[in-house]
This record gives C-alpha cells, structure tokens and sequence, in this order.
C-alpha cells in the first residue's frame, strides 16, 4: 500500500498500514481544566505552535447525563458523561473556584506560594472574562467568622480562610462552552473519542502518543507532549510511570463519605462563609481529615469509573435548590513500603462498598452507626433529612470502610459537630463510596520538565493538584513554558 498525505488546518497526516501518523508542535491528552489552560495560555501569550487536544469524551456540548430524564444511573458506556468529555468532571461538579493557594494539593511547595497565589489571581480573570459570577463567597471577616473559628480551635480543628467564586453546575457548562469554542476559533485541534493508549518513547525521550479509537490506532508526534488526564486517569498515568520509568513516588489517597443534612444546621456557616474548610487530626490515628466540596442547597450525585465503579459525589447549581448542604468528608492515607498500590486500595474499598449496594451508592444515618446497625430505607422516609440521591440504597457502609477510615470519620464528624450543632445529629446521611483518586506524584521540576525528555504531566493526574483552580494554574504555566 503506498503512502497518503493529507493537510487539515493544522495537521500533517501520513496514512500508512490502516493508521495516522500525525506531526504537531504540542500534543495534550485530557480535555480538563489543565489542559485546557495550557492552550489557552499558548494563545493568549501568542504562540503560533500547533495544538492538538486530544478527549476520549465529547464535546461539551453533546454531554448529557440521562439520569437527569430517568432518574436513576444507567451505568453509562464506554463512559460516564459527568466525568469525561470536555472540561473533564469540572463542568458537572459543583463549579466552585478555590481563590487561596492554601487550597487544591501541594504545587506551591513545588512554584512558590507567592506565585502560585498571583497565578490563581490570574486564572480568575480569564474565567471571568468567559462569564464567571463576579460575586465571591467566603469574604466575611465578621463577628459571625470570629464565633466559627473559636469553635473550630475548641474542637481542635483549623478552619482555612478561602474566598470562593461559584461558577454552579449548570453555569460552568456553559463558561466551558465558551472555552471550547474559542480554542477551536483560535486553531486548537480538539480530537474527541479517542483515548490515549501509550506513549512513543525513543530511550529516555517522549517524541509523541498513540491513540485509539475503537479497533484504530494513530500515532501523534511532538515536541512536548501534555499528560492532563486528571482524577480519572490517575491510574493509568500510574501505569505508564512503572512502565516508562517515570520517576514519581507513591501519593496520597482520600477515602470518605459524602455528608448530607438539612440546611437549617448548617445555616450560619453557609451565611458566612459559604464554604467551611476544616481540618483535623482526630485520635486515635491522627491521620488529616477534612471538609471538601460543601454545597449549600445542593443535590448528592453518583459517578461512575470505567471499571465500573461507582461512586459519590456533590452537585451545587446556580439556581436550583435543594433543602439541603452536602459535603465531603475526607481521611488522608499515605502508604510506606512495601506497598506502592494507594489507587488500587482505594478502589478495592469502593468496590466492595458497590458489592453491598448492588452497584449503586449506599447511604447510612450517621445514628445507626452509632448503634451498630443497619440503615432500612423505611427509616430514610420517615427522617427529616431526606435523600437528594433518590437511588441511593440504605444500608451499612461500615461493613466495607476500612475501621481506622471509619473511626477517623465518626470522631471528626463529633469534632464539627461543636463548630456546628447538630451536624452529628441522629439522622445525618453519609454516603460513600466518596474516593478522591490522585496520581503517585510525578517528580517534576518547577517547569514541569520531568525525566523523561519532552513529557510534562499536569493537574489532578500528576499529583500535585487537587480541584479546578490550581489545575488551572498549572495549565496556564505549562502554557507559558511552551510559547
């Protein structure tokens, strides 16, 4: 078979054997905030490089869970719309910006806390410029913060000052939306459906990527290739480091619950501060746990892994409430050797978690824990906090959490009940699985050079990031090292 040649707006193809071989300048595999904000980057400082984005979802605009008609997860295939497609999980989470570098994972130890703070500034300004709400949450220095934080100091907790600007589930879709289109306008060649396989290595340097969709493979070429995979590929950017010899060391696993009760009890935190970030390291263990991901008025959402795995998270809109506040509660582990597997632990409780529910959610009063029983789902229709995961099976998520997970949760849940009365309260709902799966973190410089010559990994999947802003920051950085 002879060889093909074609031209697109930015590509050379050269079609041999069945597949693409295709050139460019930089090539980014993930469509999150990460890599997004490395081509936004690019084109705002003017590079004339050529991009390619590479998405194993959709568009953004063709995203669409249909739990939203149904009512009830299907299991989505090949994947989960809320988590994949462009702008990543970003755009059906919760929509909310972190505006202080003491939050979203460790990159200052890594950039500096001052630039990383005047690059979160920075970042903002773009996304309002794309349609951000302008008004901030969090800024109350008032009497009403003063009375939270001397609870939280009695408790033996720290509450972390961080101002919040929320996007909302629905208005993100749309900022990102927004994003899309101009990158596109701006020659950014965006291949959705086709996932990232392996990478092209010649000895210790990454000259480019293979991709696949379905039973076709292509390969992309580059100068500098953009691992941007977040959360949900953590465990493959694990593989790919053991295998390529990516130095990186074992990283930090998050394993909890998601936390629902009325809003009534979590009123004067949600006035003040819209967002409560408390940390603290109850007894007996010691180890970090911590709020995350709080939604006042908010809906508890199932997510789903493309091995299957379910599981929980929390959706904030702009406009429509609910009449509860929802939010993470989330224990820290670190593994020392000889195990190296933190992902794979984390997901083999999830997967148990699963087996009880019937691959679906499980949900428990925080009382019947106590008690040592079972939650029944004649006892949720009769509660005063009722569900916003309808789905979601009662029962006893302590039968699959690991005991010192489920000793960390249950003291520090009574340690924010002295913050706020009641949270501990009978009927107080936990879900879970709740797993925050983060990369073994891949040992980088602060231009994100790693070992591997013309290979940099970005955002939640490199281990360095945690949420939407601080991948944002790393984006726009990388950006800046490339034009």
């Amino acid at each position: 078979m002879g060889v093909v040649y074609m031209f697109t707006r930015q590509l050379f193809f050269c079609q041999e054997h069945g597949g693409n071989m295709m050139k460019t300048d930089v090539v980014i595999i993930g469509a999150g905030p990460a890599g997004i904000f490395t081509a936004l980057e690019m084109i705002r400082k003017g590079s004339k490089k050529k991009i390619v984005m590479v998405e194993k979802g959709k568009a953004i605009e063709q995203r669409k869970c249909p739990k939203t008609e149904l009512k009830k997860c299907v299991g989505c295939k090949p994947y989960c719309h809320i988590t994949t497609g462009f702008s990543g999980a970003g755009a059906f989470s919760d929509g909310k910006l972190s505006l202080s570098y003491e939050v979203g994972g460790d990159l200052p130890s890594l950039i500096g806390e001052d630039l990383a703070q005047e690059m979160i500034d920075y970042a903002d300004k773009i996304y309002l410029e794309f349609g951000a709400d302008e008004h901030i949450e969090g800024i109350n220095k008032g009497e009403e913060v003063k009375d939270i934080r001397k609870r939280a100091i009695q408790a033996g907790l720290k509450l972390v000052d961080c101002p919040i600007r929320h996007l909302g589930t629905e208005k993100a879709q749309e900022i990102y939306l927004a994003i899309e289109k101009y990158l596109q306008n701006n020659g950014v060649e965006i291949i959705f459906g086709y996932e990232c396989t392996n990478l092209i290595l010649e000895g210790e340097d990454c000259k480019g990527v293979y991709i696949k969709k379905g039973e076709k493979e292509d390969e992309i070429y580059a100068d500098d290739i953009i691992v941007a995979t977040g959360r949900r590929g953590a465990d493959w950017l694990e593989n790919l480091c053991a295998e390529h010899g990516i130095a990186h060391e074992p990283g930090t696993v998050d394993i909890g619950v998601r936390v629902e009760v009325r809003n009534e009890i979590m009123e004067s935190v949600n006035n003040a501060l819209y967002e409560s970030k408390l940390i603290g390291y109850p007894k007996p263990f010691k180890n970090k746990v911590r709020t995350f991901c709080q939604n006042p008025g908010g809906f508890v959402s199932q997510e789903n892994y493309d091995n299957d795995l379910a599981v929980v998270n929390g959706h904030s809109y702009k406009d429509l409430k609910s009449g509860n506040t929802n939010l993470a509660i989330l224990c820290s582990l670190n593994f020392t050797e000889p195990f190296n597997q933190p992902i794979a632990y984390a997901q083999k409780v999830g997967e148990l978690t699963n087996m009880l529910g019937d691959g679906r959610i499980l949900v428990q009063r925080y009382g019947d824990i106590l008690d040592g029983k079972r939650t029944w789902q004649k006892e949720l229709v009769r509660s005063n906090v009722k569900p916003t995961l309808p789905d979601a099976v009662a029962g006893d998520i302590t039968s699959a959490m690991p005991y010192r997970a489920m000793m960390n949760i249950i003291n520090f849940i009574q340690a924010v009940d002295h913050v706020v009365p009641g949270f501990a309260s009978m009927e107080t709902l936990l879900y879970s699985p709740e797993l925050k799966f983060y990369s073994n973190r891949v040992k980088m410089d602060n231009k994100f050079n790693t070992n591997i010559k013309g290979l940099h990994c970005l955002g939640d999947s490199s281990g360095w990031t945690r949420g939407l802003m601080m991948a944002s920051v790393m984006g726009v950085l990388m950006g800046r090292e490339l034009v």
